[in-house]
């Protein structure tokens, strides 16, 4: 059987350069070298501390240089040509690197590095800290245009693989507390380049949102990840149903178009799953997506996050978990998150949950027969 596989390779300033190509790869196996004149890497940012509430902000000026939203015979995540010396030197299927203008790293250690999460967990005012760790690019296709959805089921699972490689290998990373992949789809979002790709962010602490569902582990009495898997397989916000994996809109849901995955067993993170599981995932997923994309005549903007345990904590209760969200309500609106949202955290829902299932059951419904492809 034909096995996805992985390159590693250094581009000329020294960050990382991962190949990932699919198992039905029509590509050779030798891949060139970075020929670009090698730049310095911006200095790690700060973290400050917001005294309110404990948490901590990255300030990071070099985003202020990212590229936005360039011509294609520009796009930086493109093969490189002789005209357009890219980010990456050759023909790829997957390709993943190290950011250029990281919001974290690329320093792992240092004198003003996190001593760990008791160290962050101090509140106390005018405090900073390196914003140690690691973030990358993850480049779902080579060409310019396009999205997960259109993806060929041999290249999501590619991606799927791409994700749990570098899930593990981030998380053994001096420093590294919680690993986050995760896409944004769309202008609406407010991404800065059309090509299809992701990011993953490898945090030096436990993220404000993992935080809040340790306190809730605390309080729940039970198994939090079973008995909401029991809960909502049993409802009418079910979307798609596989033998490890269940795909719902959550009961609670905040935005116009929300779903949650959960696997089946308790797994704590990406790098945990089996084969089995990343294969029907790479089925489910893409049919989710075209779905989701099959609701209106444009293509929908959206934010994918794979929540994952942390990397030192609470492993055998947080379980595996991606979640979709999108602020369109309808075909020419959008949800902002005004006042109450914005201000207080206070969310304040447009559609009932269950209707939004019933729509994206039928969008599903839309996609499957447009395409031919097996439900199965």
């Amino acid at each position: 059987m034909e096995q996805i596989t992985k390159r590693a390779y250094k581009l000329s300033d020294g960050r990382d350069l991962i190949y990932f190509d699919d198992a039905d790869t029509t590509l050779p196996p030798d891949r060139g070298p970075d020929l670009r004149e090698p730049m310095d890497r911006p200095e790690t940012a700060t973290m400050r501390q917001d005294v309110l509430t404990g948490e901590w902000i990255s300030i990071a000026a070099a985003r202020q240089n990212r590229v936005v939203l360039p011509p294609t015979h520009r796009d930086p995540l493109a093969p490189a040509s002789r005209d357009n010396p890219s980010e990456i030197p050759s023909r790829y299927d997957v390709a993943v690197f190290e950011n250029k203008s990281p919001s974290f790293g690329p320093d792992l250690t240092g004198p003003d590095a996190p001593e760990g999460l008791e160290d962050l967990a101090r509140i106390g005012l005018g405090r900073s800290r390196q914003a140690v760790g690691r973030c990358e690019v993850v480049c779902f296709s080579p060409e310019h245009t396009g999205s997960l959805a259109g993806l060929s089921r041999s290249r999501m699972r590619t991606v799927v693989e791409a994700w749990a490689d570098r899930t593990a290998a981030l998380s053994a990373l001096p420093g590294v507390e919680q690993v986050f992949p995760f896409e944004n789809r769309g202008e609406a979002i407010g991404v800065t380049l059309h090509h299809p790709h992701g990011q993953i962010y490898a945090y030096p602490y436990i993220t404000p949102r993992t935080s809040q569902l340790i306190r809730t582990l605390a309080d729940y009495e039970g198994s939090l990840f079973e008995d909401i898997l029991a809960f909502e397989r049993n409802s009418e916000r079910v979307l798609l149903q596989g033998e490890h994996w269940t795909a719902f809109v959550p009961f609670a849901a905040r935005w116009p178009l929300e779903v949650h995955i959960l696997p089946h067993r308790h797994v704590p993170d990406l790098a945990g799953t089996t084969d089995v599981e990343r294969d029907e995932f790479a089925g489910l997923y893409g049919r989710l997506l075209r779905g989701v994309d099959a609701l209106y005549d444009t293509p929908t903007p959206y934010i994918s996050a794979w929540h994952q345990a942390p990397v030192n904590a609470h492993r055998d209760d947080i379980r595996l978990m991606l979640q979709l969200t999108s602020p369109r309500r309808e075909k020419n609106k959008l949800k902002y998150l005004a006042g109450s949202e914005a201000a207080m955290g206070a969310f304040i829902a447009d559609i009932p949950p269950e209707t939004a299932a019933a729509r994206l059951r039928e969008a599903i419904a839309t996609a499957d027969a447009a395409t031919g492809i097996p439900t199965t």
